[in-house]
């Protein structure tokens, strides 16, 4: 296994494009464990821990940029105000350690169906940004997951970050696993509320072959939060209607049975976490107006 450190972002990209099929690590916390237990052997190995300007985060044109190689102890600390729901879902990632180690940019590389940082950066409408030796191009996070651990990453681009807006409204994320942390969640659900666009954005992670949204439950809650008057002056959601929201989520699953659970489980809890999760946000959303 041959092994690549570069020292500026540069330098990273054009050894990428040198050897296409090198694989990216940066806190490790996925891939290590691919290697270890020799589910994969690389021919080569890019390290990214040395890239400086991956660990940045700033402002562009009103959106947050935040550098792949940023990790969830920082997004929770230095970033909770603007990215509630990330930083939800950021808590639950593994251990301390982990945390400190691992990365939202690495999460995203992985693309498992299960990453804990997807649910949210799809309700948030995040993008992904890609770059390669000739130039960048940025994906909606919607588009960015192909298939089970697949992206829409070319063989020769790195992760550079992602952006997303800073928050409009309440966020929440929840999860079920088997124990209450350092779990792989047997299905997640996130939910962000934009008050100022009249929008309501979704992410099930854990319950198909990739990160999905639940487009119509989405389009249905919107639709009656502005039929009722809802967004102007907040009050009581018909529970009907909640429940209706918690039905949608759970058909837009697509689930299979496995060592975590079944299916049908998956679903019945997606709805579950659908109400829960949108009434938090709505009770928020009343104390604030």
């Amino acid at each position: 296994m041959e092994f690549l450190q570069p020292t500026t972002w540069t330098e990273a990209l054009e050894m990428k494009a040198a050897h296409p099929e090198a694989l990216p690590i940066a806190g490790g916390t996925d891939v290590m464990v691919e290697i270890n237990f020799d589910r994969q052997r690389p021919a080569a190995v890019i390290d990214l821990t040395k890239v400086a300007e991956l660990e940045e985060w700033g402002t562009e044109n009103g959106m947050l940029r935040v550098g792949a190689g940023v990790t969830y102890s920082r997004i929770i600390e230095e970033l909770g105000g603007r990215l509630p729901g990330l930083a939800m879902a950021s808590r639950t990632v593994g251990s301390p350690q982990i945390r400190n180690r691992g990365t939202v940019g690495g999460n995203l590389g992985s693309a498992s169906p299960a990453g804990d940082a997807h649910p949210p950066l799809l309700s948030s409408g995040a993008l992904v940004e890609l770059a390669s030796a000739s130039g960048s191009r940025r994906v909606p996070v919607r588009e960015f997951f192909v298939g089970p651990k697949r992206n829409a990453m070319r063989n020769d681009e790195l992760i550079a970050a992602f952006l997303v807006e800073p928050t409009r409204g309440p966020e929440q994320f929840s999860k079920v696993g088997t124990r209450n942390a350092m779990v792989i969640a047997v299905c997640s659900f996130a939910i962000a509320l934009d008050v100022e666009r009249k929008r309501v954005g979704t992410g099930i992670g854990s319950a198909g072959p990739t990160p999905l949204a639940a487009i119509d439950a989405e389009e249905f809650m919107a639709g009656v939060l502005d039929e009722s008057g809802l967004w102007e002056r907040p009050a009581d959601v018909d529970p009907n209607a909640v429940a209706r929201f918690g039905e949608l989520v759970a058909a837009a699953a697509r689930p299979i049975d496995d060592v975590r659970g079944t299916a049908a489980y998956r679903r019945h809890a997606l709805a579950v976490l659908a109400r829960r999760t949108f009434t938090w946000a709505w009770d928020e959303r009343r104390r604030s107006a």
